[in-house]
């Protein structure tokens, strides 16, 4: 905590005493105002100034106490930078309670709240203040919207033609009488402040004291002889070394002009450079000039960067720099009240280099964040790496901060900083090693850019999850050897050297194939590590030791060599990433929160970095496992696994354009340059085979007339007949009117006709068919509500190239002239189908490579956000001051409404309890939609703040909610708590304020539950009783439900259940911290009526991935088990409702409907599987992993029916082409649908009879004697 400035002379004791605090945000200026209270004590003998830091007391009560009891006693108040409510709301009440006992209060470059406190003579604002808060709005930029098109943000010379007015005004207003002097000396303390140095704050105060000391303290007005501000170049350059240290030439800078050293230019704050508080800015300079690099530090006035770039940096105006790199923590163009997004994107395009946002901490010490699991705060977060995320900045990382109190030890790294004592003691600390890992890794990205392709080498990464299913180079979405066979020739054609395999087969059968008999391995053995150079270079070997005993581990090896799996192709290795290593290790599943990698992993890392030396490294599709591995969430620090193993490797990842959650903890933990590619084109399910059928017999049973009734009852008994050959829903036995399940039966198959699938996996460098474009383009239309989107025709003429204006002339009765929203969707629906027919994501690599900036994207679902288009950028995600949005909001309502519609129809009662899944992904692509129906439950709204951030939340009456506020037991992933720290506090928040209301309990189930807690658990809180949100402790991830189940390593359902609740057991409330409470935990589960999740796209159903059920299967496992302790064995398992808001309006489903439509659209649909298999190898791991998913709701909820696996098994497996077929393709996935399959009828999920258990046996074995005899030979 850094201690209030002081300094008071001895004086006599008949001067008179005046208290000057000083209120701010951060510690920015605290030495340049410790300086300035020395020379106030000693020419104003008795005037004692004190400043006081948010950044000091929004964590500290003590730090906050010591400022309330200043702003009690002052006799000058001074406010500046209290933008946040997090900051200013703890000392709001004391300000206004002072504020008519002191001589002047002057506020500030604050919120209005805290503006509107100002009096200073006769300028009292809030009585008489319209004008002016006007006037100061001016002052203030505001944000543009990046993705609207209609603009390209403020430009450069705002900031200085704002500037340039603050300093006009108190010249205007000097020769006018009244108010407008105190009006005067408000600019003019503005003037001072933003010029910051110890001579300004000396002289702000003076200036202040001479015009506003009252009774005993007036005699001070004679003493207090202000001298104007001292004006400093608004855009200039900084060097320790130069004579005076900030100078407007660049020739003044050390090195200017040598040519034979590549120039970097770093964006500094003016604020701490005229403080002379610079130690942070002077040692990453002093670094990267250690590396061979010229360094040209420059700053601007304001928070606006862009005309310091315009000077320095850019070729004609400046020197041609080959990095750029932000120190200021702040996005480029706003700062942390707002950000201009767009404005950022043009100037850093016309730049084109990388742009890396470094931060130093502001809000909390050193030693507090190397001390913690969590890394940065959640403001912290937000402002130094979220939103200059929106510009396209890389890299984020700490490299300094406030230091700790004198004498204490940070624990970030093995060099144990200790903190100094004395004179200046609080100024900015350098973090030596974060500080030269960001060197190292610009200094790389500046090699990269400027070594020649023909002598790049290059390391391509593939994943292999889970281990041992036929995986090996498998991706979300991605044909992934496709796509790597068409990269590899680009490539070549860009200059690599790269010696290119024959075929898309070739490719594979080198990877796949090779050495692996010889070795046993899943892949070609590209590189064996000796054991003891393995322990000779393996920094962290005790580490690594202590998890998974002596080198070289048990993990590909053969005891003398860690394997490195792979192949070479000239300049480029192809690799293949090794597994965590507890992949069917049940205790660790269950207990281990975070361990060190393998060292096997390890060592695959240190091979890429140091013995192959790759100038980059390129991981190839959605995702792997490095950016999962132990450590801070965010800011990260040399004790994470996953800085240590990148170190500063260039990293390049290819990412699903529609996953912006699990790409944020790429960018942000493996320090990666996200290239976005599409997700597979989308089709309607459409009908087949059996369906068909009857599609036919009840369009014939519909056309029957009153004179067919004989035909049409012996229709009705086939229609009938025809559904239970499917499985379709149909009644027991037949009744008179068959009029209402037969319409029932019909609205089946038309939800199953019209499902959205996607169409195989993409293919990178390889833009979609016409066919493709034309099915995409058609599911756009319709959820962007289209009038023509039916308009076949119509539908045509677009995918085939027609403008705007000729679609609008041809079909003007589908397009009505002056339709301002139709036209707009029009425009983007022409956009989108331009950029499909486009390839811009092997452009963007390629960018990538050569270290060029990578325009900023959004992430999301095509079908909702069509400015994810052109694919080939950065990703970034939402601003998460603004979620979640007033759009998301509404809609949150809405969808919570369908879902106790649907409860209440089956249960004739509304839920008490619903436990909820929240993910990052669905939330960021939907502006928070789902989060906002956990507060629409609830009966809770997010409040803003004046600057429309997030402040909070709010309770909706219960008048207004017209119904009784239910329960929410939130379970969050991993990547929502890494992201969206501030929601989870408003999430905690909510639930707090329900449980807090005085209200009738039946119309409060929050308060409901939360009481009877209490009155069970003598000597808690409602603080405690009132938590509802729950997640991993600080950097675990995932319940490891999914990987017990893959494993097949568990007895009984229990201990899945078991694994949910060790793993996600942790309560997170308003604090926003973890901390284990089984009993709260148990407690509301036990009261959980159901369990609900949202889809999260339209490529994704339940059964497509496994974090489906490891999160919603779990927390459904373990509200049973809950209960079962509860009840004894009258507990029953909660029902399981899935919310689908891809299509139309949105639906709620049952699990058991869930599955059994995604099985017919999808696994049992030819369309589908057939698709599928075109990729071959990756097509039948597809295959496998939807079985393997289905088997998991079946061990989690028991809500999958039999004839599921019926159907699979008589499609894959008991088909003998089919079987044939897969096998060839893929024979260990194929062996391992079997073998699935199997497992069920053992696990009592389906009880086949006893031909096809025959026939499944059979089939089963013959696919293990073939997998057996490709590996025939293999050491034991």
């Amino acid at each position: 905590m850094p201690k209030p400035t002081s300094a008071v002379k001895q004086a006599s004791s008949s001067a008179p005493r005046m208290s000057v605090v000083l209120l701010t945000m951060d510690s920015h200026l605290a030495s340049a105002a410790e300086s300035a209270a020395e020379r106030l004590a000693s020419d104003l003998p008795g005037l004692h100034l004190q400043t006081h830091s948010a950044s000091a007391w929004r964590d500290s009560d003590k730090a906050l106490a010591a400022a309330l009891a200043a702003v009690a006693q002052a006799d000058l108040v001074i406010v500046t930078m209290l933008f946040m409510e997090d900051h200013f709301l703890p000392v709001l009440d004391a300000l206004q309670a002072r504020r008519d006992h002191c001589d002047a209060m002057v506020c500030i470059m604050s919120a209005p709240q805290v503006t509107q406190l100002t009096r200073m003579g006769k300028l009292v604002m809030g009585r008489e203040s319209g004008g002016l808060m006007a006037l100061l709005k001016k002052l203030r930029p505001s944000a543009k919207n990046k993705d609207t098109g209609s603009e390209t943000g403020a430009p450069s010379s705002a900031g200085a033609k704002q500037m340039a007015m603050l300093r006009r005004l108190p010249k205007l207003l000097r020769f006018i009488p009244g108010t407008a002097q105190d009006l005067r000396l408000f600019f003019l303390t503005m003037r001072y402040w933003l010029a910051g140095s110890e001579h300004n704050i000396e002289h702000l105060v003076k200036t202040l004291v001479h015009r506003y000391a009252q009774g005993p303290r007036e005699p001070l007005r004679a003493l207090a002889q202000p001298e104007d501000p001292i004006e400093y170049p608004e855009v200039g350059l900084y060097h320790p070394q130069m004579k005076h240290r900030i100078s407007e030439q660049l020739s003044d800078l050390p090195g200017h002009g040598r040519q034979d050293q590549p120039a970097v230019g770093l964006l500094l704050l003016r604020s701490y450079l005229l403080a002379g508080n610079t130690a942070h800015y002077n040692a990453v300079i002093h670094s990267l000039q250690a590396r061979g690099l010229r360094v040209i530090p420059a700053f601007a006035s304001g928070l606006d960067a862009r005309p310091a770039m315009d000077r320095f940096f850019k070729q004609g105006t400046g020197a041609k720099i080959q990095s750029l790199v932000s120190l200021t923590g702040f996005s480029l163009v706003g700062g942390p009240a707002y950000n201009d997004a767009s404005a950022a994107e043009v100037a850093l395009s016309e730049l084109d280099v990388p742009y890396i946002a470094a931060h130093p901490l502001e809000f909390q010490s050193i030693e507090q964040w190397g001390d913690s699991t969590r890394g940065l705060l959640p403001v912290e977060n937000t402002i130094m790496v979220a939103i200059p995320e929106l510009d396209g900045s890389i890299l984020p990382m700490v490299y300094g901060g406030r230091p700790g109190p004198a004498g204490q030890t940070c624990h970030g790294c093995d060099k144990r900083c200790t903190f100094p004592s004395g004179p200046r003691s609080q100024d900015m600390f350098t973090c030596s090693e974060r500080t030269e890992m960001l060197t190292a890794r610009v200094e790389r990205l500046v090699r990269l850019r400027d070594k020649p392709r023909a002598e790049r080498k290059l390391a391509i990464v593939l994943f292999n999850f889970p281990p041992n299913a036929g995986s090996v180079g498998t991706a979300a979405y991605l044909s992934v050897f496709q796509s790597l066979f068409n990269t590899l020739q680009r490539l070549s054609l860009e200059g690599y050297q790269v010696t290119l395999p024959d075929s898309v087969d070739d490719l594979r059968n080198r990877l796949l194939q090779g050495n692996a008999s010889q070795y046993g391995t899943q892949a070609n053995v590209l590189h064996a590590i000796d054991t003891g150079h393995h322990v000779q270079n393996e920094r962290w070997l005790n580490e690594i030791e202590a998890q998974w005993g002596p080198a070289p581990g048990k993990h590909l090896t053969n005891g003398q060599s860690i394997f490195v799996l792979g192949a070479e192709f000239g300049q480029v290795v192809v690799t293949v990433q090794p597994g965590f290593g507890y992949e069917g290790d049940p205790m660790r599943l269950l207990f281990e929160t975070g361990c060190a990698p393998t060292h096997a992993f390890s060592a695959f890392y240190r091979y890429l970095r140091d013995d192959y030396a790759a100038d980059a490294v390129l991981h190839f599709g959605t995702h792997g496992a490095l950016e999962f591995m132990p450590g801070k969430q965010t800011g990260l620090s040399a004790q994470c696994w996953p800085d240590r193993l990148i170190g500063a490797l260039p990293n390049i990842y290819l990412y699903a354009a529609n996953n912006p959650s699990e790409g944020a903890l790429a960018k942000r933990r493996g320090a990666a340059t996200l290239v976005s590619y599409l997700t597979p084109s989308l089709t309607h399910s459409g009908l087949y085979k059996e369906l068909v059928s009857l599609q036919q017999s009840i369009e014939r049973w519909q056309q029957m007339g009153p004179d067919q009734a004989q035909d049409r009852e012996s229709l009705t008994t086939l229609i009938r007949e025809q559904a239970q050959i499917i499985d379709l829903a149909v009644p027991a036995t037949l009744t008179n009117d068959p009029t209402a399940w037969i319409e029932q039966l019909q609205n089946q198959l038309l939800e199953l006709e019209y499902a959205l699938i996607p169409e195989g996996l993409h293919v990178m460098g390889q833009a979609p068919t016409r066919e493709q474009r034309l099915g995409t383009l058609k599911v756009m239309a319709d959820a962007m509500g289209l009038n023509g989107a039916q308009n076949a025709s119509l539908m045509e003429a677009l995918v085939d190239g027609a403008s705007e204006a000729q679609l609008s002339a041809q079909f003007s009765t589908d397009l009505p002239a002056g339709d301002k929203a139709q036209a707009e969707t029009l425009r983007q629906l022409v956009r989108s189908n331009r950029l499909l027919g486009e390839d811009h994501e092997m452009q963007g690599l390629m960018r990538a490579l050569d270290g060029r900036y990578l325009q900023p994207a959004p992430g999301g679902d095509l079908i909702r956000n069509a400015n994810v288009l052109p694919t080939g950028r950065n990703l970034h995600g939402l601003d998460p001051f603004r979620m979640p949005s007033a759009f998301a909001v509404r809609d949150g309502m809405r969808q919570a409404d369908k879902l106790l519609a649907r409860y209440q129809k089956d249960h004739q009662a509304l839920p008490e309890t619903v436990a909820m899944v929240l993910w990052g992904t669905d939330n960021l692509k939907t502006e928070g939609s789902p989060m906002a129906q956990a507060l629409a439950l609830m009966g809770a709204a997010p409040r803003f703040d004046s600057y429309g951030r997030l402040a909070g939340a709010q309770l909706i009456p219960l008048a207004e909610l017209g119904r009784p506020r239910i329960d929410v037991v939130i379970t969050l992933s991993g990547i929502f708590r890494d992201l969206l720290p501030m929601q989870i506090r408003l999430l905690a928040e909510a639930a707090f304020l329900a449980a807090s209301a005085d209200e009738p309990v039946e119309q409060n189930f929050v308060r409901q539950h939360a009481l009877a807690y209490l009155a069970e658990h003598e000597g808690s809180n409602m603080e405690c009783a009132a938590l509802r949100v729950f997640g991993n402790t600080e950097g675990a991830y995932g319940a490891n439900v999914n990987h017990l189940i893959d494993s097949s390593c568990w007895e009984n359902e229990n201990e899945l259940g078991d694994a949910f609740t060790q793993r996600k057991g942790f309560a997170y409330g308003r604090e926003g911290r973890p901390v284990r409470n089984t009993a709260v935990l148990q407690s509301a589960l036990a009261s959980v009526s159901l369990t609900y999740q949202n889809l999260d796209s339209v490529e994704l159903g339940v059964t497509s991935i496994d974090t489906y059920f490891d999160t919603l299967g779990g927390i459904s496992r373990a509200v049973l088990q809950a209960k079962h302790q509860r009840d004894g064995n009258a507990a029953e398992a909660p029902p399981v409702f899935i919310g689908d808001q891809t299509q139309g309006e949105g639906v709620v489903r049952s699990l058991t409907e869930q599955v059994a439509l995604e099985t017919r659209s999808r696994m049992l649909n030819p369309k589908w599987h057939e698709s599928m298999l075109q990729h071959g190898y990756e097509g039948v791991r597809q295959i496998e992993a939807h079985l393997t998913n289905t088997m998991g709701w079946s061990a989690t909820t028991g809500q999958v029916q039999p004839w599921v696996y019926q159907q699979l098994a008589q499609t894959f497996v008991l088909d003998p082409a089919m079987r044939e077929r897969m096998a060839q393709l893929n024979p260990t996935a194929s062996a391992k649908v079997a073998n699935r399959l199997l497992e069920a009828t053992r696990r009592q999920y389906w009880q086949p009879d006893a031909e096809t258990m025959t026939a499944l046996l059979r089939a089963g074995e013959e696919l293990e004697d073939r997998l057996e005899g490709i590996h025939e030979g293999l050491p034991a």
